[in-house]
């Protein structure tokens, strides 16, 4: 009776905020007006040469549906565009004509990262306005689109700069983007300790159901969790941040990493034995614009007690790409960024570039003369080691605890030479 009597009450309350709820419409919805006025603003005033594309990015299905249904109409009416939806389980469009299927409303969206005139060449159907849930939030390359729309906070905020980071890629044409964010109208504490309190309730409602013993409802990890995401969420809310500059780097399956693992899967089904390359390995190819001459390393360290605060996700691997004149143009903290350029360069070349291996082989008497990338190496090496003192430099002004004599790593002797990639000139 006591069961049937409290999921009576909580009937009863669900009825009532049902009510509060059809009372809000979309003319008094404080929340979607707002995106209207960003929205606006945008198309008004492009950031870039008459570039109108946006993406409104929600976490929740039925968000996604609500905003496709009242802003679709709001740019069709009012500025004569065409909109898409996009989520795991629909996808829809405003063009009758156009076939609903998520690759064909991706290449109306962005037809130059999506090659739509080799595509559709004879189509000349245009989506501005792109509404999605984090289905498309990784592996899409959306740059045609200059300009990003959160409309709700993750907890993690790693998901937001994952969303970011489909327009925000090597290949775009803009000059700038811009990311919007939505924030929720309390506190981050109250936003990440709600989080917390919610996950708690729930995990001793299973321990009790259990008969489980732990006291320890949420542990230590999950702790430090809750504080790591909660620093990251407040200096995203109140600066432009790098992720690769946030004080605990990335997880390999965080920030769109999870593509990059596909891709060596992929790779693996066709190379079984790739697990058994040696050390040292290494290949050429030719420079870019994106990605000037110089070496990216792949390192490993010995010690894997040794972790410089917490910042590189891949230890104990680490990677730096150093230029030919020994200064970094990528740190061990933007593997990311590296991963990026490295993919741009290599995914498609199924050959070695003949001409530029036999200069490499020319230039180092077939790998005898090593010196000048021995010298590379050793500046990669102090790159490292310069990033975690500017850490402890920084920490000393902080309210944190200091990096001090902590994590130490001494040079070469530290690490083992994995592999690594030339990136040479091509004149």
């Amino acid at each position: 009776m006591l069961l049937f009597s409290c999921l009576k009450d909580d009937f009863e309350i669900l009825k009532e905020l049902i009510s509060d709820v059809e009372k809000v419409t979309p003319d008094i919805d404080e929340k979607l007006q707002t995106l209207f006025g960003v929205i606006k603003n945008k198309i008004e005033n492009p950031i870039n040469d008459n570039n109108k594309k946006i993406i409104i990015f929600s976490a929740f299905a039925d968000t996604v549906e609500y905003l496709y249904k009242h802003v679709s109409k709001y740019v069709k009416n009012n500025f004569g565009l065409e909109s898409a939806l996009v989520t795991g389980q629909k996808n829809q469009t405003t063009i009758p004509k156009v076939v609903n299927d998520l690759n064909t409303v991706l290449t109306f969206f962005s037809p130059i990262s999506k090659h739509k005139e080799m595509i559709y060449p004879d189509k000349d159907f245009k989506i501005d306005v792109l509404i999605a849930t984090d289905c498309i939030s990784e592996g899409q390359n959306l740059q045609d689109c200059d300009y990003l729309v959160n409309y709700d906070i993750h907890w993690n905020p790693v998901r937001i700069i994952q969303r970011f980071g489909r327009i925000d890629r090597i290949g775009s044409k803009n000059d700038v983007i811009q990311l919007v964010n939505f924030w929720p109208d309390i506190t981050l504490d109250e936003y990440i300790n709600l989080k917390s309190r919610v996950e708690t309730r729930m995990k001793a409602t299973i321990i009790t159901s259990t008969a489980a013993t732990s006291d320890n409802v949420l542990d230590d990890e999950e702790a430090k969790e809750l504080e790591y995401r909660k620093k990251q969420l407040k200096k995203l809310q109140s600066e432009v941040v790098d992720i690769e500059e946030m004080n605990t780097g990335i997880n390999i399956m965080d920030l769109g990493l999870n593509e990059f693992r596909l891709d060596l899967l992929n790779y693996m089904k066709e190379h079984e034995d790739v697990e058994h390359t040696p050390y040292g390995m290494h290949a050429v190819v030719e420079s870019t614009p994106d990605m000037p001459a110089g070496v990216v390393f792949i390192l490993k360290n010995i010690s894997n007690d040794i972790n410089i605060d917490n910042q590189n996700r891949l230890h104990p691997f680490y990677m730096v790409y150093i230029g030919e004149d020994g200064i970094p143009i990528c740190t061990h903290l933007q593997a990311k960024k590296m991963l990026d350029m490295m993919r741009l360069v290599c995914k498609q070349n199924r050959t070695p570039n003949e001409k530029l291996c036999k200069e490499f082989n020319e230039e180092t008497s077939e790998g005898k003369n090593m010196g000048k990338y021995s010298e590379l190496l050793e500046e990669a090496i102090s790159s490292i080691i310069n990033v975690k003192d500017e850490k402890d430099d920084d920490s000393a002004f902080s309210e944190e605890e200091s990096t001090f004599n902590k994590n130490t790593i001494n040079g070469l002797d530290d690490f083992e030479l994995i592999c690594f990639l030339v990136v040479k000139d091509g004149n």
